[in-house]
């Protein structure tokens, strides 16, 4: 089979490799679609994600596909399932895993990024982490799940949303574009948003039904608002966050920042303010959710999903020496239904 191999920081390969063998609990599946996303510029470049990516390793963690071939122990997938994989795997021994908060699991491992993912023919995952798909969800837009569920974790651990509120999406990039659709669904009706380019956000303004869109290449942030969530992760947007509240709001930190990243706060006016400032880790529980919200229509990703990539075209995007704008998704096999 063909493998796209990160075999040094900034270094990716195309290997001809065995069809792995899926341990007892685990399943084969055959890649159709794998998307790429910021963590996998990160990991390319040397820097974390969720966990450590040591080469030589196979990314893609946005991944669907169909079974090809099931463990001994696997009872509830055949040949045959078209399915998504959550590619976080927890270990449930941890602490955090026994307090119930998954996300911050000390043992954690991942497809595509301490073990091989999507961006090969085949890839396996323990059945814990793939989900059953339905017939009517296209494999092409199902290799946003994972994305999905990221956003889907955010909104489950705000607080106290109701519909009078006035939210600030910053940024507007593929996460961005998600969270715009989630917090309609979750029941915000009034969405602002930033970004850098007029034609884009005038495009994004109709599409996601924004009631005001904001270039901040030439202006200021002037309204408060009681919900901002942080979509870019550079210190001064994460200052824009935390300045653009009402007394009472939520600060959302979806956008990763670099390690080792600082951003200045007022402390006072956190405290005048009673500000509640999070962050947001992957994803844990979500894929339910989010196979619910694709399924009928109620979060569209198709119309974002801006660039379709062969596995040869990707260590170049990756390497951002073919310039590309929007979300790419990797055809692996995309000729499965």
């Amino acid at each position: 089979m063909k493998a796209l191999v990160m075999t040094a920081k900034q270094h990716m390969e195309i290997e001809d490799r065995d069809v792995p063998t899926p341990k007892d609990d685990e399943v084969l599946v055959e890649t159709a679609y794998a998307g790429i996303c910021g963590t996998d510029h990160a990991l390319y470049n040397g820097l974390p994600g969720s966990a450590d990516a040591t080469p030589p390793i196979v990314l893609g963690h946005e991944n669907s596909g169909v079974v090809s071939a099931v463990g001994k122990n696997v009872k509830d997938f055949k040949k045959g399932d078209r399915v998504v994989v959550d590619p976080n795997i927890y270990c449930d021994k941890c602490f955090y895993c026994h307090t119930g908060r998954y996300e911050l699991c000390e043992n954690l491992s991942a497809v595509g990024v301490t073990r091989d993912g999507g961006l090969e023919d085949y890839f396996t995952a323990p059945e814990k982490v793939v989900y059953h798909i339905p017939d009517e969800l296209s494999l092409q837009t199902a290799c946003s799940m994972e994305p999905l569920s990221c956003a889907v974790h955010t909104m489950k651990i705000t607080e106290n949303i109701t519909p009078y509120q006035h939210a600030l999406i910053i940024g507007d990039g593929y996460m961005a574009k998600l969270f715009a659709q989630l917090l309609r669904i979750y029941g915000i009706q009034n969405i602002d948003m930033t970004g850098r380019h007029d034609d884009n956000l005038a495009w994004e303004k109709k599409e996601l039904n924004l009631n005001k869109v904001i270039n901040t290449t030439k202006e200021k942030i002037t309204d408060k608002y009681d919900m901002v969530i942080e979509c870019v992760g550079k210190p001064e947007t994460q200052e824009q966050a935390v300045e653009a509240t009402n007394p009472g709001a939520q600060v959302m930190m979806f956008g990763v920042g670099a390690p080792g990243q600082t951003f200045n706060m007022n402390t006072y006016e956190i405290f005048k303010k009673q500000l509640t400032i999070k962050g947001s880790m992957i994803n844990p529980h979500s894929f339910e959710d989010s196979i619910a919200l694709l399924s009928d229509g109620s979060v569209k990703v198709k119309p974002f999903q801006n660039n379709i990539l062969t596995l040869e075209q990707v260590p170049g995007v990756l390497a951002g020496t073919d310039k590309v704008q929007g979300k790419s998704i990797v055809k692996v096999n995309g000729d499965l239904k």
